[in-house]
């Protein structure tokens, strides 16, 4: 069974600046509130086929991961998968919301697999919480210039 969580918050900034900010991997351990470390495993720039390396804490344990950005549209979308340690599909993306804002959204959906064949009711408010952990703080560094 999938599980499908997508979570939004609006950012008093413009798009373009939210959407550069938040696709660059540098930054990822910034605002993902679960990702410690990212690292660029192809060359600059990003684009569709970049892979990206993240280690990340999730349910207590630490998770390596490589990711695929499969559809790329600058300051707008970003569609990354992955196939370890589980089947899982990220589609972060940036739409306009008025003068000087920003809608910004994240939606996972994810097969469970290896010790993380936990019931998917277990799964979803834990992917629900690390997303919008994720977007408050993406909100607070945008709108309080902690950039």
């Amino acid at each position: 069974m999938a599980i499908q969580v997508t979570q939004k918050v609006e950012i008093n900034k413009p798009r373009d600046i939210v959407a550069n900010y938040a696709f660059e991997t540098d930054n990822d351990p910034l605002w993902l509130r679960h990702v410690f470390e990212s690292h660029l495993l192809t060359d600059r720039p990003i684009r569709k086929g970049t892979h990206i390396l993240r280690s990340a804490k999730f349910l207590g344990k630490e998770v390596n991961s490589t990711l695929e950005i499969i559809d790329f549209e600058p300051g707008h979308k970003m569609v990354l998968i992955s196939n370890d340690p589980f089947k899982m599909k990220v589609t972060v993306k940036f739409d306009d919301a008025g003068e000087g804002k920003t809608l910004a959204q994240i939606k996972v959906e994810n097969e469970s697999r290896k010790f993380y064949n936990l019931a998917d009711i277990l799964l979803k408010p834990q992917f629900k919480k690390n997303l919008n952990n994720s977007l408050k703080r993406l909100k607070l560094i945008m709108e309080e210039n902690l950039l």
